[in-house]
């Protein structure tokens, strides 16, 4: 009998050990989620692309971990991609520009909370239109096929390239493609006749292609790049402090990053293979200066005007009601302008 009992007691016993064990794994697993505290650090998903040097340099130099950032870079083929992955919980914040951010603001409870800094005319001058040898001028690409990678705002790009130089949008046909890879092959081939491509490296590329000329640059344009940071406004919301220091993160970075060009180039080597000279080239471009100015707000608000007109974003809204300032108030107060 005393045996018995001492069974059934040893069984409880192992049930109630093998339950507190399966809760902890479970409770281990949530732990390691996204957009989880980890102690005193958050853990944060984050959309990057193989040509931007702050995330890397923030990530590689400790800069992220020394703010309170367990931070895990996930690689797109362009900014847009990135953006769109919030959309399905892939990361916790994305940077792109204008277009996408817009786009999914319009679609979910997401905020833009800082602007990069980065929409100069030096900035612009990178944007090179490469079109195919026999094409003499804009005005040659009416009823022609011009590429755009989708989801950017190479559309609106076009739009206001074409009608500068006396074309319609309408005279052409905008092909979509999934990023510059595609258009490469397809303005080798001939499928397409023009394309807008981006940074040292595929301005090199393109520019190598016995089939195509470069033929301007978007400095020629009023267009002007603007790149903002997004994130849901429930992280934002829940995590006011840590994406403070996120934002001194970036920034701490991005000016390692431009005085130490040769440890940058190698970082970008070492990590995603980018030529060292492409990032020489690119480097002093591109400096990050998080803030949010009239410049910021403005492209933002013209880039909207342009969607809502032309049935990109279906339902209106007001600019000020998807932008969350507070942190990088904080953070650079003599950076941001009021909101009216």
């Amino acid at each position: 009998m005393a045996m018995n009992s001492s069974r059934h007691i040893w069984k409880r016993w192992c049930v109630l050990l093998l339950g507190t064990i399966l809760a902890t794994s479970v409770l281990g697993a949530c732990g390691n989620a996204s957009g989880d505290q980890q102690g005193s650090r958050l853990k944060l998903k984050i959309a990057d692309i193989s040509t931007n040097t702050v995330f890397r340099v923030a990530k590689n130099k400790g800069i992220f971990e020394k703010h309170g950032i367990d931070a895990e870079l996930v690689n797109f083929a362009t900014p847009a991609e990135g953006v769109n992955s919030l959309f399905i919980k892939q990361v916790d914040v994305a940077f792109g520009a204008d277009f996408p951010l817009l786009n999914a603001v319009s679609k979910g409870d997401y905020s833009i909370f800082a602007s990069s800094g980065t929409a100069t005319d030096l900035s612009a001058n990178e944007w090179k239109l490469f079109v195919r040898k026999e094409i003499g001028s804009a005005a040659d690409l009416k009823g022609k096929k011009l590429s755009f990678s989708r989801g950017t705002f190479v559309p609106y790009l076009w739009d206001v390239y074409l009608g500068e130089n006396g074309v319609a949008l309408s005279d052409v046909e905008l092909i979509g493609q999934g990023g510059f890879d595609e258009a490469y092959v397809a303005l080798k081939k001939g499928e397409i006749d023009a394309a807008w491509v981006y940074g040292a490296v595929l301005n090199e590329k393109f520019g190598a292609l016995a089939e195509a000329k470069e033929l301007s640059d978007m400095s020629k344009t009023p267009v002007r790049l603007g790149t903002g940071l997004i994130a849901s406004n429930e992280l934002l919301e829940g995590h006011r402090e840590v994406f403070v220091q996120f934002l001194k993160a970036l920034d701490e970075a991005s000016i390692y990053a431009q005085a130490h060009p040769e440890e940058t180039a190698d970082i970008m080597y070492e990590e995603v293979k980018q030529p060292r000279e492409a990032t020489f080239k690119d480097l002093p471009k591109n400096p990050w200066k998080l803030g949010f100015t009239d410049k910021a707000y403005a492209g933002l608000q013209g880039q909207k005007d342009y969607m809502v007109a032309n049935g990109m974003i279906e339902q209106d809204f007001e600019l000020n009601d998807k932008l969350n300032l507070d942190m990088v108030r904080e953070a650079f107060p003599e950076r941001i302008i009021d909101l009216k």
